[in-house]
């Protein structure tokens, strides 16, 4: 019996569970082992100069690095873990 193939979806969600239960240090933990340190300076100031340019309040300001992190990370498993046609077809 085959698995069932995982969509981007039901990886999104599985995704947003495990994240949830992590504690502050295990997604530091997370971020430090997958993401260079560039790149998180990078979503930092991007979202920076979005907020300002957008004219974002700072309570919300300062979610939108967050938001890109996720983003981010969801993009690293869907190429990790979703084989494209081409893969499938090897």
């Amino acid at each position: 019996m085959q698995a069932e193939k995982m969509s981007y979806a039901h990886l999104a969600w599985e995704f947003a569970e495990l994240f949830e239960g992590l504690t502050p240090d295990q997604i530091n933990e997370m971020l430090a082992k997958n993401i260079p340190f560039e790149t998180l300076q990078f979503f930092a100031d991007y979202a920076k100069d979005f907020s300002e340019v957008e004219g974002i309040k700072e309570d919300t300001n300062k979610r939108i690095p967050n938001l890109l992190i996720l983003g981010y990370l969801l993009h690293v498993l869907e190429d990790r873990l979703i084989p494209t046609e081409d893969e499938e077809h090897n």
